[in-house]
């Protein structure tokens, strides 16, 4: 297995750890998502994933979607966004969006989307993009991707709150179908 291979691999691995099951390792993880370093790599090691420091810094420092932040003091790890696992509640700034921002998604969810518009499901938060290109990347990987546009200065300015991520991910709560432009 190639060196890229395995930074996918850790990649994936940490995203199902850090952002949904820490517990199925035995690790918790604080309010704000940090995990210990040192721990999760000994309960990785007990669960038959081997882990060390510089697999760890590899995948931090050269994913493109920097999804993972390591402490300042260099001990804890957390994921940027994307929560599910209970308890964990990271406190985000609050940020005015700006006019528009977008949700990717696939053609198999409008109907759903259409009734009851964007919600956060199991998740916190609904992910927003900046852009039209990262949002197409994230609709691709359910199925035959659609750009939703989503009016979010509208939103801003009759009390809707947003929050961006480390990693640049726009995030707010449920989002009304009013407020979601579907292309034809």
């Amino acid at each position: 297995m190639s060196r890229n291979t395995d930074v996918i691999n850790i990649s994936k691995y940490l995203s199902y750890i850090l952002r949904h099951k820490p517990e199925s390792i035995g690790l918790a993880l604080d309010s704000e998502g940090w995990a210990d370093i040192n721990l999760m790599i000994l309960r990785s090691s007990q669960n038959g994933e081997k882990l060390d420091r510089e697999i760890i810094q590899t995948v931090v420092e050269t994913s493109e979607k920097k999804r993972f932040t390591i402490s300042s003091d260099g001990r804890s790890i957390r994921a940027a966004q994307g929560h599910s696992s209970n308890g964990v509640s990271i406190s985000y700034p609050q940020m005015v969006p700006p006019k528009f921002l977008y949700h990717g998604t696939a053609t198999r969810f409008l109907e759903s989307i259409r009734k009851q518009g964007l919600i956060a499901k199991s998740r916190q938060f609904v992910h927003l993009s900046l852009d039209k290109q990262t949002a197409t990347q994230v609709g691709q990987r359910h199925g035959k991707p659609v750009i939703l546009t989503i009016l979010a200065d509208e939103m801003h300015r009759l009390g809707y709150i947003f929050f961006l991520s480390e990693n640049r991910v726009w995030l707010t709560y449920n989002i009304k179908i009013t407020f979601i432009n579907i292309p034809d």
